[in-house]
């Protein structure tokens, strides 16, 4: 059930090097090696799921620059906290088609930005293309994003996304993946066809969870007991965790080893995968800091190894290739 060495995965394509879910992104991931490449799909107001961060837009393309759609921007409450900006369900495909695609953290990555304005958005069906023409087609590992709001609108993610991989999509080449359990369970009852993993963020209501509950807000989520994992071997294939989840901190925060949830989730007869592997300071742990700014790469083999050395079936990685170059050093 779990492989030697974990599966590689482009998170939004390799984002440490190209726009974040662009086509170069993608295709320049597929050129590293990468074993798998991650899409995250949210929908249009026609029913068009396409490949975004976020259904919120202005962050990772020009749309602000637009001014045919200067009307749309509005704010929202997306999953328990407003949110302003232009909204890809009020949209239509014809219209997102004409934006181009941004850089996401122009600050952290100022090279990526030089490819700022070129290339279009991407839909689901463009991506699956793209695959279809790898010499080696990779899997796509696709996270379903905010389903509960969107279904809440008439866009229901699960139903839009089972017709859209019915023709293609198999137990080989297809993983789902959401912070939202419901809509994993939708998509299986559906047929559609992979593994499910299940995302944990470290103390994060999920929003399906925080829908049911109203007002109430655990100030503390643990999804990681026992009994919690017991229960998701029932009805998930995995689950993916936020890496810090993977790290044993002594009293002054500092990284000293590995937790056991990896181990854990193995016993319980679950894949474990970990996201994000990033080389620059701002996202790795302190213990692995080095440098003087955030952009800084720091000592980012230390804490990919580490990580690695958990067993994880399977990495999220914004730069594939320093995964692999150290898969290839074992």
């Amino acid at each position: 059930m779990h492989a030697l060495a974990p599966l590689v995965i482009a998170h939004r394509g390799a984002s440490g090097y190209r726009p974040e879910h662009s086509r170069a992104a993608f295709e320049l991931a597929i050129e590293l090696g990468a074993g798998a490449l991650e899409p995250d799909l949210v929908a249009t107001k026609d029913g068009v799921l396409v490949i975004r961060h976020e259904n919120e837009i202005s962050g990772t393309t020009d749309v602000a620059d637009h001014a045919e759609f200067a009307d749309l921007r509005t704010t929202k409450n997306i999953d328990g906290a407003p949110h302003t900006g232009w909204f890809t369900e009020d949209f239509t495909w014809a219209e997102l088609a004409s934006l181009r695609v941004d850089e996401r953290l122009p600050k952290t990555r100022q090279a990526n930005t030089t490819f700022n304005g070129i290339q279009p958005i991407l839909r689901l069906s463009d991506l699956r293309g793209i695959i279809e023409r790898a010499a080696l087609p990779p899997i796509m590992v696709a996270e379903l994003k905010h389903a509960t709001y969107f279904e809440s609108i008439g866009l229901p993610l699960d139903e839009l996304f089972a017709s859209e991989v019915a023709s293609w999509a198999t137990d080989e080449n297809l993983v789902v993946e959401s912070f939202e359990e419901t809509v994993l369970h939708q998509v299986r009852e559906r047929g559609v066809p992979g593994k499910t993993i299940y995302l944990i963020e470290d103390g994060h209501l999920p929003a399906d969870v925080l829908a049911r509950l109203g007002s109430i807000k655990p100030d503390n989520v643990d999804q990681l007991t026992e009994a919690s994992i017991a229960r998701l071997a029932g009805v998930v294939d995995g689950i993916s965790v936020a890496k810090s989840l993977l790290f044993e901190k002594d009293a002054d925060g500092d990284v000293v080893g590995a937790t056991d949830v990896v181990e854990r989730a193995h016993a319980a007869g679950l894949l474990a995968y970990c996201w994000t592997l990033r080389p620059e300071n701002r996202f790795l742990m302190g213990t692995f800091q080095d440098g003087i700014k955030a952009r800084d790469w720091g000592n980012w083999r230390a804490e990919f190894e580490l990580i690695l050395s958990t067993g994880v079936d399977g990495v999220f990685a914004d730069h594939p290739d320093l995964v692999l170059s150290l898969l290839d050093e074992r």
